[in-house]
């Protein structure tokens, strides 16, 4: 961008302007320790980071402002936002974030391009966002323009939450900088031109924010030890006679350390800095394939494209292989309160995610991606018995610890898929098939009972798990063969066929209250479908009897090459639950995860939140557009291809943008009398979740083929031929 400076004017103080020295500088801020902090909302429209491994910083967006910068891994989110305060100094203050009026786009690769207008239209903002590929700093060139052609002034407020806690920051001004550190890692904010004067302050008090929004002016605090800290900078731009600046904000084991990586990228320029960043993803595109032609739009090839980035982008740089959920903490969890604090979930590493992740990876080319994923899973493996955790940070640290049965089948199955004959894949592939046959919950239940299903909610004997268990099985018989170990293979392909042989008892009800034909339940919890045994579905959601509560998971049975698509269980489960937890909006049919579930937003729209009395039905889980996808997959095993494809068509619809695809989007039970919830629409539910870019890309493959693409020919071929 074109630096436009009066050379005139250059060190002449002009009044109400920036002045040309700052003030000198204050004490210790006041107001320690600050409010409470909390992460932002999870409705991210952008996510970015270089493809260089060098590059271990991430940065997300959400409301027109930087959210959540996450250094130095995946699993550590390190900077909550990053506000820019646009100010008269005498009537007004106004954040960018609360503009009305904001535009997010991705301009190719992963740079993100945000324009903000004030809602009075007095100054209009764009901001680009890169980072440099040569070390953890963000970049972001902005360009601001007075709408009134009066002069104002521009802050840059940063708000750290360093090593994923906030409460334990100090910050200090240092000359045209300002930086802040806890005992692990530290941020640095600077700019260019560089700033005419450095603050730092605690949260809710004495923080320019805080300041800047109230009084319109800034006092000048020099230190702020041991709290909810932020730190601010004024820009030397006007609008007018000065447009544009570039801010670097560097992350670091130590202050000298994240002050030196936004300085030497702030010497090292935008442009450059943004070429790099582009051309490095470009290099990636060229390895993977392109778009397929079933994807008959632009839109609909930009999703593509960013579908695929966004998952490669989801690998942490420290620990190959390790595939997040989500770049985001949601409703509660985001709210640091001593049960989510420090934050854990969506930002970690779930098995069955990084399955799906990877297989949507391998449709779109990355072989060395899923293989990597592969060496991921088994290297995280529970000893001594073989599982896999129900999720983890990225350096594979267990976070919860609940057994879910299909997080260590479906590893095998990925494994098969990639032709992983190896020894020491093998040894891995063992043990896990030996804990899927030795398994035994606490209440007496053997395998393919599991202690949770893939909801995460309920424990019990689920279509979707033993789906996961018996293609698991078949697939290490597969490789035990390869690797001469026929006993076992004959051990693993019996244990299936019996388990296949028990199905329908343990899942299938033929007395239950939703069809006079057999149907496929969610779950039981005594292994018989035909028991009206009741159980709470959780999430303030209400009690039920076990045959009266629906989901689709029984399609993992067809897409894995277990139950052909013309079963007629299956075919009548298809109606059964199109009944009773599907709903069209403008966008497309989409579905519940299973009756009365209760993950999502309150009735009002409010943030998810669980601490309610049982049987409350405050909150109300949306629906999750990847279940469109996996009915997709469903149509073409059926062979229908153009259902599958306006399924397909119908899953892009809901992306935003920035083209992140959500969690959830609004349904039947959206807030009635109130804007901003249409059906069909994201939520702010985990976006972008990668299950739903896998599995629009896995679609889009299939829907290419005619076929199911991650099906495994060797279960197909035990089950139903070849």
């Amino acid at each position: 961008m074109r630096k436009l400076v009066l050379p005139a004017l250059a060190g002449v103080v002009i009044a109400g302007l920036v002045p040309a020295v700052a003030e000198a500088q204050g004490g210790e801020a006041p107001g320690a320790p600050g409010a409470h902090p909390s992460w932002l909302p999870a409705d991210k429209t952008g996510f970015g980071t270089a493809r260089e491994r060098a590059s271990n910083v991430w940065f997300t967006l959400q409301g027109g402002r930087m959210s959540e910068v996450y250094y130095p891994d995946l699993s550590t989110p390190g900077v909550r936002s990053l506000d820019l305060v646009v100010t008269d100094g005498t009537s007004f203050a106004t954040v960018d974030s609360s503009a009305k009026a904001q535009q997010v786009r991705r301009t190719g690769g992963l740079t993100y391009e945000q324009t903000v207008t004030d809602d009075q239209r007095r100054w209009k903002l764009r901001k680009t966002y890169v980072t440099d590929p040569a070390r953890a700093s963000v970049l972001i060139d902005v360009d601001f323009v007075s709408l009134t052609g009066r002069p104002y002034q521009v802050y840059a407020v940063a708000d750290p939450d360093l090593t994923n806690e906030g409460s334990d920051d100090s910050a200090r001004s240092q000359g045209a900088s300002a930086v802040s550190s806890d005992a692990k890692t530290a941020a640095a904010l600077a700019a260019e031109p560089a700033f005419s004067r450095t603050s730092v302050g605690f949260a809710g008090s004495s923080d320019g924010l805080t300041q800047l929004t109230k009084s319109f002016r800034l006092k000048d605090y020099a230190t702020a030890a041991k709290g909810n800290v932020l730190i601010t900078g004024q820009t030397s731009v006007d609008g007018v006679r000065s447009r544009d600046f570039t801010l670097s904000l560097g992350m670091g084991a130590k202050d000298s350390d994240a002050l030196a990586n936004a300085k030497a990228s702030l010497r090292r320029g935008f442009a450059d800095a943004a070429r790099a960043y582009d051309r490095g993803w470009k290099q990636y595109l060229r390895q993977v394939k392109d778009a397929p032609s079933s994807l008959k739009t632009k839109r609909e090839r930009d999703l593509y494209q960013a579908s695929v980035l966004m998952l490669a982008a989801s690998e942490d740089k420290i620990h190959q292989g390790a595939l997040i959920a989500s770049p985001s903490m949601p409703w509660r969890f985001g709210n640091n309160d001593p049960e989510w604090s420090p934050s854990g979930t969506y930002h970690l590493v779930w098995p069955r995610d990084l399955y799906q992740i990877a297989t949507g990876l391998l449709a779109a080319g990355d072989r060395d991606a899923a293989n990597r994923s592969v060496d991921y899973m088994f290297g995280t493996q529970q000893l001594p018995d073989g599982h896999l955790p129900q999720n983890s940070h990225v350096d594979g640290t267990p976070y919860w610890t609940s057994i879910q049965l299909d997080e260590t089948a479906l590893p095998i199955v990925l494994a098969q898929q990639l032709g992983r004959t190896d020894a020491k894949t093998w040894r891995g592939v063992r043990k896990a098939a030996e804990f899927l046959l030795s398994y035994k919950a606490d209440n007496g239940h053997a395998s393919p009972y599991s202690q949770q299903e893939r909801w995460e909610e309920q424990d019990g004997y689920s279509p979707s798990t033993i789906a996961a268990v018996i293609a698991g099985l078949v697939c290490a018989a597969d490789l035990a063969k390869a690797n001469g170990a026929d006993a076992d293979a004959a051990r693993y392909l019996a244990a299936a066929d019996a388990f296949k042989a028990k199905l329908a008892r343990w899942t299938v009800t033929t007395n239950g209250p939703l069809s006079k034909d057999p149907y496929f339940v969610r779950l039981t919890k005594d292994g018989d479908a035909n028991n009206g045994t009741k159980y709470n579905l959780g999430n303030s959601s209400v009690t039920m009897d076990q045959r009266a509560v629906t989901d689709a998971g029984f399609l993992e049975l067809v897409r894995l090459g277990i139950y052909g698509a013309d079963d007629p269980v299956i075919k009548n489960s298809i109606k059964v639950t199109d009944a009773d937890i599907a709903f069209t909006t403008p966008t497309g049919q989409f579905w519940h995860r299973y009756t009365k579930d209760g993950y999502g937003e309150k009735a009002d729209g409010s943030p998810w939140d669980y601490t309610f009395p049982a049987e409350s039905r405050t909150t109300f889980g949306r629906l999750w557009p990847l279940l469109a996808g996996e009915r997709g997959e469903y149509d073409l095993a059926a062979g229908d291809r153009g259902t599958a494809a306006k399924r397909l068509r119908d899953l892009g619809r809901v992306s935003s943008s920035g083209d992140t695809m959500p969690e959830q989007v609004w349904d039947e039970n959206a807030p009635s009398g109130r804007p901003g919830f249409p059906a069909g629409t994201p939520t702010a539910s985990a976006t972008p979740l990668a299950w739903t870019h896998a599995q629009y890309l896995r679609l889009a493959w299939s829907v290419e083929a005619g076929k199911v693409i991650e099906q495994p020919r060797v279960v197909r071929c035990h089950f139903l031929g070849c």
